[in-house]
């Protein structure tokens, strides 16, 4: 199935949370190396590796990256796991969701993960109004990018985002939404709250998590 569109574009929610004193981070899914590019301006002396599944990809982020490898995470052999237990970061920019088992992945990251070292992840959210809206009347169709992306194997939502990294052992560090300018939400959200209170739920909770397009996480092994 064809990629995700590269862009040369970056993630500035996400890039706030990387530490600014990782000394060897790690991009699963690093696309055309944007990200690399920024946060090396901020520490240039660090070492960040890129991993991509297209190797025209992986190509253009070795602009910015200081190795590229091509390859799917979830084949990874026990060597490369080895290899890469002196990384302090790592980070999926809308990647997990692509993952077959981003459950187990993370569990794997946590096992080679020194003491304080941290995942940072933007993820999308499942519970987005426009979702909720779209399947209700059944248009529930796979688009070329965003949320129905085509190439999108899991979804989340707020909970099973926390879920999913306190059961691989992680602690959230940090968290925040990332909300975008759509008007057309507000006639909306009333309804979504109206149907969380006739489930027995808070319908403010409803409301607050039907609005984020996206989270973007950091989670560290504390012990």
């Amino acid at each position: 199935m064809k990629q995700t569109p590269i862009h040369e574009t970056h993630n500035p929610d996400l890039l706030n949370l990387i530490p600014h004193n990782s000394k060897r981070l790690i991009e699963v899914g690093c696309s055309s190396g944007a990200l690399a590019r920024e946060f090396k301006k901020i520490s240039p002396h660090s070492h960040y590796a890129g991993i991509e599944i297209d190797a025209n990809y992986a190509n253009l982020a070795s602009r910015y990256c200081d190795e590229t490898s091509v390859f799917n995470i979830e084949h990874a052999k026990e060597s490369f796991w080895e290899s890469k237990a002196d990384r302090d970061c790592w980070i999926f920019g809308d990647t997990l969701e692509h993952l077959q088992n981003p459950w187990l992945v993370l569990r794997r990251i946590y096992e080679i993960l020194p003491i304080g070292g941290v995942v940072v992840a933007c993820i999308p959210n499942a519970q987005h109004w426009s979702l909720q809206v779209k399947l209700n009347i059944g248009d529930f169709r796979y688009e070329n990018e965003g949320l129905m992306d085509k190439t999108h194997l899991r979804w989340f939502t707020r909970q099973t985002i926390i879920e999913m990294f306190n059961q691989a052992g992680f602690v959230i560090q940090e968290g925040l939404p990332r909300i975008f300018n759509e008007p057309l939400r507000e006639k909306y959200l009333p309804l979504i709250g109206e149907m969380a209170q006739l489930t027995g739920f808070d319908p403010k909770v409803a409301i607050s998590d039907a609005v984020p397009l996206q989270y973007v996480i950091k989670a560290a092994k504390l012990s």
